[in-house]
């Protein structure tokens, strides 16, 4: 009898619990004595995908659970996915971001046949104050090409001390197994194409789906959709690449309008199950129904995916390599939109620090892994360097002092707002008040177009820089920077590469 075999389980000790949103310096740590048996690999680089893989798409749910301190994973189920929308001649990851990384191993001779680097709500939940006092468990998904032999799959964490991946779990899958479901869903959600540009093998898949949109409002969530879409499109990269995007919505009818918003006391039940409140954070927007989600997203062929959420209030979420949540009405979703996208799409971190967030402020020991902020250990190392313009002063000196006077103001009006629960319509005046005094500290800047280390990045005021005086993962103003634009680009290269000339 063919089984899925052996599952090799390991409890980390952490060096420490620090790390933000998209984990600049990132929770990890060195095994103790329940290491993971090592595993030889052997890469070999982007192998013929025909001899390895089928044409479909497998998908290993697993619940991901822990503490600060350790975590642990056990599968759940692994499913077909539908077709298998990547590309098929970039399958190793060469670029090495995220907090976690997936290895597909051919079992037999240990090539290496795909990887991808990823970050995961499990990941955040561990910098959270909460992960220190009791265990959370999250459901979480891996997405690979169907093998057609069985597979040695490894997960990897990044480690504190070095910025290395470590294995954490290793499980063997043989998708002949009676464990292994090859059918295929069958979908009855209406599609809608908003951009159509060939063959998703050759293109950057991006899927939208919707939530607290009632059958009432299908055409709103179709606008919206079409609305928002256009606002990425408008954004450089994307507007130059927009051959190789293809953008598809799947509608989900909610029986009723809005969703989930727990501070202030409003309770829905929604098809997707997106809430605000967030590891406490009240306009931080996610899901944490898994398996809903991916089974309504495998309708359509993606790399990517948007979750648009029919409110006003203001919020959202991006985690890489996951998906992006976008509060649809309010004034700034065209902000929202892009600036989360930057965090799912490429790993981007934020470069604000005067606003709270819910994680604990880093200690700054090493270099980030997101290649928008450094920590400036070595200025001759600059990993911005091919970019930087020659006689921009390292550190580059900035306005900062009056900006974060200013900025740091605005997040107390911002708190005293919020706790007087005033009209949505009273934040948004606030946020333009924000954005036009910004405009005037910028506008007066010596180096506003330079490329250089502006300090102050990564929630972190002091010690952490980013690489432009202004970007949308700084701002609101809806523009990347040109190390986000390069880093977008990068990640969008290895979806669209088309067979080799013989």
């Amino acid at each position: 009898m063919k089984t899925i075999v052996t599952v090799f389980f390991i409890a980390i000790t952490f060096l420490s619990c620090t790390r933000s949103r998209n984990t600049h310096n990132p929770v990890s740590g060195n095994a103790d004595s329940t290491t993971i048996k090592e595993i030889q690999v052997s890469d070999q680089g982007n192998v013929a995908y025909d001899q390895y893989f089928t044409g479909k798409t497998m998908r290993l749910d697993f619940n991901h659970s822990g503490t600060s301190k350790e975590e642990h994973f056990a599968i759940d189920h692994i499913v077909s996915d539908g077709p298998w929308p990547g590309n098929k001649f970039i399958l190793i990851d060469k670029l090495e971001m995220g907090l976690y990384t997936l290895q597909v191993i051919d079992r037999e001779s240990k090539i290496l046949l795909y990887s991808r680097g990823f970050a995961s709500i499990f990941g955040e939940w561990q910098t959270t104050p909460e992960s220190d006092k009791q265990w959370g468990s999250f459901n979480e998904s891996i997405r690979f090409p169907w093998p057609g032999k069985p597979v040695t799959i490894i997960l990897n964490k990044r480690n504190l001390t070095n910025n290395k991946f470590l294995p954490v779990w290793t499980v063997d899958v043989d998708p002949a197994s009676r464990e292994v479901n090859p059918a295929d869903l069958v979908h009855s959600n209406t599609v809608d194409v908003i951009r159509d540009n060939g063959n998703a093998a050759e293109k950057v898949d991006i899927v939208i789906l919707g939530d607290g949109y009632t059958r009432a409002e299908m055409g709103k969530f179709k606008n919206d959709a079409t609305r928002l879409s256009a606002v990425l499109m408008a954004n450089e990269p994307f507007k130059s690449r927009a051959r190789d995007i293809n953008i598809r919505a799947v509608e989900t009818p909610s029986d009723v309008s809005g969703v989930c918003k727990p501070h202030p006391g409003v309770f829905k039940r929604t098809p997707l199950s997106v809430q605000y409140g967030a590891f406490d954070s009240e306009r931080y927007a996610l899901t944490f129904d898994n398996k809903t989600v991916r089974n309504v997203a495998s309708q359509v062929p993606y790399d990517f995916m948007v979750i648009l959420v029919n409110e006003r209030t203001y919020g959202g979420g991006g985690i890489y390599n996951l998906y992006t949540t976008v509060s649809a009405d309010n004034k700034f979703a065209d902000y929202i939109m892009v600036h989360e996208f930057g965090h799912h799409m490429a790993g981007l971190a934020d470069e604000y620090y005067t606003s709270s967030v819910s994680y604990e402020a880093p200690d700054i020991t090493l270099e980030p892994w997101e290649r928008n902020i450094t920590a400036l250990l070595d200025k001759d190392k600059l990993k911005w360097k091919d970019l930087a313009d020659p006689g921009t002063p390292l550190p580059t000196p900035w306005n900062k002092e009056a900006f974060d006077k200013f900025g740091y103001g605005i997040q107390k009006q911002r708190d005293s707002l919020r706790k007087a629960k005033v009209p949505e319509e009273v934040m948004e005046a606030l946020f333009m008040k924000q954005y036009r005094q910004e405009n005037e500290y910028f506008a007066r800047d010596q180096y506003r177009d330079a490329v250089g280390a502006f300090e102050g990045a990564g929630y972190t005021p002091k010690g952490l820089y980013r690489s432009q005086l202004d970007c949308i993962m700084f701002t609101r103003h809806i523009h990347f920077c040109k190390v986000c634009r390069q880093t977008l680009d990068l990640v969008m290269d290895q979806y669209i590469a088309k067979a080799p000339q013989k």
